[in-house]
């Protein structure tokens, strides 16, 4: 039984997942794969970037993969994310990409890793991608990453957390993502945090793209949950992880997983199992 009201914004990213694969996967794989995740029902689709195809060899075809995509019948929408006004302006020349996303890093040295820019500066591109992303119809979702500390041992707390995501909000950011880029948050702090943020900015989705390990991924879910956040992150077989971050690719939270997790719990998640099994023996063929 599924209650009214008790419902879960899935967001799945093959991109995430095979963006520091350690070999290139075939275009057509990547078309067939990711057409196969648009008919499980997910709310979003992170599928792709606009990025330097040097920094990020494995994402080099997205224009090929954005043109091959069927959504028709499909209620999933489309999510690129790009790193500069260069990239979404590429991207928006794509009708059927709904949603940027940017890596906005509360790390100093993180956000010079990943997208060459401070903090402040990346603050100015997002001002920028904003106004693209207004004129041309889509809407930005901006990521927190290094959301829950960083390993560089840059200024870390809540308010600085809030801080940045007040200001992100000024820009009018409808839809944040704090990103456990190198998966070290426990439960608790991803419980403070998230809570913390979605309690500041009531108006506003709040979501959580957590990277974990495979034996502490339901404690971090639940804990988001218990925050209030209803928007999280994963990838089927939890492949993934930030090649920018220099680790061992920790990986994504476990969709499959947490589609039977938030099942058990009487929440609905608008997924068709079917459909689901069948992308789970394509990403069984793939990631090999």
């Amino acid at each position: 039984m599924e209650f009214p009201g008790k419902k879960i914004t899935l967001v799945e990213c093959p991109r995430d997942a095979m963006q520091g694969w350690s070999h290139i996967i075939p275009t057509e794989k990547k078309i067939a794969y990711i057409n196969a995740l648009l008919n499980v029902g997910f709310n979003t689709i992170d599928f792709g970037s606009f990025v330097s195809a040097k920094a990020i060899p494995q994402m080099a075809d997205t224009k090929e993969v954005a043109s091959h995509l069927q959504l028709v019948n499909t209620k999933s929408k489309l999510l690129a994310i790009v790193a500069n006004e260069r990239g979404a302006i590429e991207a928006i020349n794509y009708e059927a990409i709904s949603f940027l996303g940017y890596p906005f890093s509360i790390s100093e040295t993180f956000q010079q890793k990943n997208t060459n820019a401070g903090i402040n500066e990346s603050l100015e591109r997002v001002a920028r991608i904003q106004s693209i992303c207004i004129g041309a119809g889509k809407q930005l979702v901006v990521y927190i990453s290094m959301g829950f500390g960083n390993p560089y041992g840059d200024p870390y707390n809540e308010k600085i957390v809030g801080e940045w995501a007040g200001k992100l909000v000024e820009l009018g950011i409808k839809i944040i993502s704090l990103a456990d880029t190198v998966g070290l948050a426990t439960a608790e702090q991803v419980f403070s945090v998230t809570k913390n943020i979605i309690e500041l900015f009531p108006g506003i989705e709040i979501g959580v793209h957590l990277h974990s390990a495979p034996g502490n991924w339901k404690a971090k879910a639940d804990a988001a949950l218990q925050a209030g956040c209803r928007r999280f992150d994963g990838a089927l077989k939890g492949i993934g992880g930030c090649p920018m971050a220099g680790d061992d690719l920790v990986g994504n939270m476990n969709m499959e997983q947490m589609i039977a997790h938030f099942n058990s719990l009487n929440y609905s998640t608008g997924i068709e199992n079917d459909a689901l099994q069948n992308c789970l023996k394509m990403a069984n063929e793939i990631f090999i």
